[in-house]
């Protein structure tokens, strides 16, 4: 499953640097596949739609650091454990239960992501 930001979260940004797929973002920021991976042309996502990897979507939160479902592998082939979940001071990084997701299917994801 992927990880998902809390209401709790301090926008302290610890966490954004940590993610190995640029999942993260500050809260308001608009977001792209594109947006440190190497994917070119397009790309689908969770929601079935086919997005080009440089469109900008709409904020997933304005009103506090968010991960992008779509780029999450919870660190699957990069760490033992989610990364931004590890440094978070307040622990509001936790898994969504909207989304989840096989590790078959996260490191899929992750290949995707890091042509």
């Amino acid at each position: 499953m992927a990880i998902i930001i809390t209401d709790e979260c301090i926008n302290c940004g610890a966490c954004e640097p940590e993610c190995p797929n640029n999942a993260i973002y500050e809260a308001g920021a608009e977001w792209a596949i594109a947006d440190g991976t190497n994917v070119k042309g397009t790309y689908s996502l969770l929601d079935g739609s086919v997005t080009n990897v440089d469109d900008k979507h709409k904020p997933i939160s304005a009103e506090v650091y968010y991960i992008v479902p779509d780029k999450c592998t919870e660190c699957t082939g990069f760490h033992e454990e989610p990364q931004c979940a590890a440094v978070c001071p307040v622990d509001c990084c936790v898994p969504d239960p909207d989304h989840v997701e096989s590790e078959e299917l996260l490191l899929n994801r992750k290949e995707r992501l890091h042509i």
